[in-house]
């Protein structure tokens, strides 16, 4: 094995573009007439093909996480599951959680599925539901939540922090604990999609941003439950100036300091080596129609696995390239001193400016360097 090689350890798929909810802060635009260009059940086996094939050239094999719009609307999502469980893909499950019921809680159990992600995007039903746009999604979600737990299948809470929510930042990490969830992933908003126009309303400015992730540093550093901040990877510097990258990482199964690890990421400065952006460096999307993109919330084409194997693409794509050299990174972001466990997120880059390179547009640090 090439140790120089990058090394892709987390696969997301967009397997269907169909959803029963319409979330304000949404990457898709399509509706769900457009899941009539989803992947075919062959295709799907072929994307799971091309990525145990590469993962069988690296150190561990790619987490590969089944996310949507709603996986759970795929009526062949399990049969996808088995395919890829049988190859040695490790599969996570992204899902709104309002289609768990008990049966669907006991399929993700035996389908082997190591983790699913749910979204509560608030504490309560008045500020779930807001951003969900569908009375009664809170109450569903708590529901499969409870389904979930039952059938012995661990779990994280993700939430889309928003000036919205932004205020119930500490009662959803205190809900998750009383759930019995293994972490909470705290989504830092990005301007693509139906995000767009929440963007304008609602995205946090770059100095409350730095507050609330001081917020979650304080909480994360209780080493009480796993916190992680994805689409913020200033949080990278602010573990270091707060001196929690020190911290002995948490003690459990589920930690990602295991091989194979069943998380649904991002990665905080203190359980290891990382880098904030993870776009085209640990991290790729596939799209339902088999594009390939850096990340979910970087519309750069990088080509289609159809077309091109994964291999080749995660290889030998130019913009993949880019991404992974701090060196090329421009404005402060090119001078910071943290720019090689950061490197500001390439999607608020990209859509502010529409370089990928360009500075981090909601970070509110000025690196000494960029003032002389």
């Amino acid at each position: 094995m090439d140790p120089t090689k990058p090394i892709l350890r987390l696969l997301f798929w967009e397997s269907t573009i169909r959803c029963n909810l319409a979330c304000a802060h949404c990457r898709r635009l399509e509706s769900d007439e457009a899941a009539s260009t989803d992947l075919a059940t062959t295709q799907a086996m072929t994307l799971i093909d091309q990525l145990a094939a590469l993962g069988a050239e690296q150190p561990t094999m790619p987490v590969m996480v089944f996310s949507g719009g709603e996986p759970l609307c795929r009526e062949d999502l399990f049969h996808l599951v088995a395919h890829a469980r049988g190859a040695g893909i490790p599969v996570a499950l992204a899902t709104n959680g309002t289609l768990v019921d008990a049966n669907v809680a006991r399929r993700i159990a035996d389908a082997g599925i190591t983790r699913c992600s749910v979204s509560l995007d608030g504490a309560t039903a008045e500020v779930h539901n807001r951003l969900r746009r569908l009375e009664g999604s809170f109450e569903q979600a708590l529901a499969g939540i409870a389904h979930l737990r039952q059938a012995g299948v661990p779990f994280q809470i993700n939430m889309t922090l928003t000036r919205h929510n932004a205020h119930q930042l500490q009662d959803v990490y205190e809900l998750a604990r009383r759930l019995g969830a293994v972490a909470v992933h705290i989504f830092m908003l990005v301007p693509v999609g139906c995000g767009q126009v929440l963007g304008e309303t609602d995205m946090l400015s770059p100095q409350e941003y730095e507050q609330k992730m001081l917020e979650i540093c304080l909480l994360d550093g209780r080493g009480e439950i796993q916190m992680k901040v994805t689409c913020g990877p200033h949080y990278e510097r602010i573990v270091r100036q707060q001196g929690l990258h020190r911290r002995p990482p948490m003690t459990r199964t589920s930690d990602i300091s295991q091989p194979n690890p069943p998380h649904i990421p991002g990665r905080t400065g203190h359980q290891g080596p990382s880098r904030g952006c993870l776009a085209g460096m640990g991290v790729i999307f596939v799209n339902h129609e088999g594009e390939v993109y850096p990340c979910g919330y970087l519309p750069i084409r990088c080509g289609n696995i159809l077309h091109t194997p994964l291999k080749g693409i995660w290889l030998g794509n130019a913009d993949l390239a880019a991404m992974r050299d701090s060196n090329r990174l421009e404005g402060k972001c090119g001078v910071c001193g943290y720019r090689t466990v950061c490197g500001g997120c390439r999607g608020r880059a990209y859509a502010a400016t529409g370089d990928y390179m360009a500075a981090e547009p909601f970070c509110a640090y000025i690196p000494p360097q960029a003032i002389e």
